[in-house]
């Protein structure tokens, strides 16, 4: 059972749960206590800490704080939400990090087949290869997300880190990734080499800059990921509350959760972890909220992903030079997909027509004789 794993919550964080409000998160939600594990039958989120922080450095494994942002957490008030959500304690750390990615690509592979999504409070952001690998067996292709002041490329040959792990999500077999998306990237903290490699691997980078500019560049991005792994080092320390690494630029708190909720609300968003934290009282709100606002954005997701029918959508077909782009929009929200059509006699990497999400500019820029750089990319990755 993956779940034998798991160590239940400290039975004195009962005691708390009974002080707050009848209305607050901590009187909904079911959580694991050392009385058992609750049932998970009717359960849309799982809550889960990973008190594993070895991949940030130096090889210690310091003492991983979740306490703090649980009180937080629950002492919040939910929307008018239907999902039940459990709380199924700690992954403690194993003898090695290996053991600890074991457990955690082992529970992730198990809720995620039950349609359960899990909410993973980390530890370092290493963990995100083990979410990664807790798709190994559930044959689909993997579109990851991640929301970073940095790329976290490292040498081949380098231990899986905090700042080396992607390189071993690309790299390691077996290769389920089709497209790794990075929101928020800082220039001055990665090497032109690693910005190049972003492009001529035809993934997708949006800067800081362009992000706060206008956070709805972001959407589609997370209309298409599966796994989304957010480093709380991409906020800045003004709203953040973490001066223990003080950072002066970076998202502020209003931003973060509004990439947090739009994670939430992508119908094929399934696995979602925050990672780098300091566990402090002051950094818990913030953290708190951003969890908050994801599981806001479960609650109003739209069923539009698949597409059961298409119809309710428009189809817009665009003629290009030589061939058509097929374009789909939603009366239901009016949100934008855009046709990535199978290509036949060459090995793809997805066996059929499919849609991905995209904007009314990239609409406009097809009906303006711009091929959309979504879809070119797209086409790219698809050959293998």
């Amino acid at each position: 059972m993956a779940f034998e794993f798991l160590e239940p919550l400290d039975d004195t964080f009962s005691g708390y749960i009974e002080t707050l409000p009848e209305q607050s998160l901590g009187k909904k939600a079911l959580m694991h206590f050392s009385s058992g594990l609750p049932d998970v039958g009717e359960v849309s989120i799982a809550i889960i800490g990973v008190l594993d922080n070895r991949g940030a450095g130096n090889g210690e494994n310091k003492s991983v704080c979740l306490n703090y942002i649980r009180e937080q957490f629950y002492a919040l008030y939910p929307g008018n939400w239907d999902k039940t959500i459990v709380d199924l304690g700690n992954i403690p750390a194993g003898n090695t990090v290996q053991d600890t990615y074991y457990v955690v690509k082992t529970i992730v592979e198990e809720l995620v087949k039950n349609k359960i999504i899990p909410l993973i409070i980390g530890g370092s952001q290493d963990i995100t290869y083990a979410m990664y690998r807790g798709y190994d067996r559930l044959e689909q292709m993997v579109n990851l997300v991640t929301i970073d002041s940095k790329f976290d490329f490292g040498k081949e040959n380098q231990d899986i880190s905090a700042e080396s792990y992607l390189t071993h999500i690309i790299v390691d077999e077996p290769n389920n990734l089709f497209n790794y998306s990075n929101i928020g990237y800082q220039t001055y903290f990665n090497s032109q080499e690693e910005i190049d490699l972003i492009e001529k691997l035809y993934f997708d980078a949006y800067r800081l800059g362009d992000v706060i500019a206008n956070a709805t560049i972001a959407e589609p991005v997370f209309r298409d990921a599966d796994i989304v792994s957010l480093d709380m080092q991409s906020v800045k320390s003004g709203d953040s509350g973490n001066f223990v690494n003080f950072l002066p630029n970076g998202f502020n708190g209003k931003e973060i959760c509004t990439l947090a909720r739009y994670a939430g609300i992508s119908d094929k968003v399934t696995c979602f972890g925050i990672f780098n934290h300091q566990g402090t009282k002051q950094e818990s709100l913030l953290l708190a909220q951003v969890l908050w606002y994801f599981i806001e954005g479960v609650h109003y997701r739209s069923n539009e992903y698949p597409f059961d029918t298409k119809d309710n959508y428009m189809k817009y077909i665009v003629p290009m030079d030589d061939e058509e782009v097929v374009f789909y929009k939603s009366d239901k929200t009016d949100r934008w997909w855009i046709e990535v059509p199978f290509i036949t006699g060459v090995n793809n990497k997805l066996k059929r027509n499919t849609l991905l999400p995209c904007t009314y500019d990239d609409y406009l820029g097809a009906c303006d004789s711009g091929f959309p750089e979504r879809l070119w990319k797209a086409q790219r990755k698809n050959i293998i």
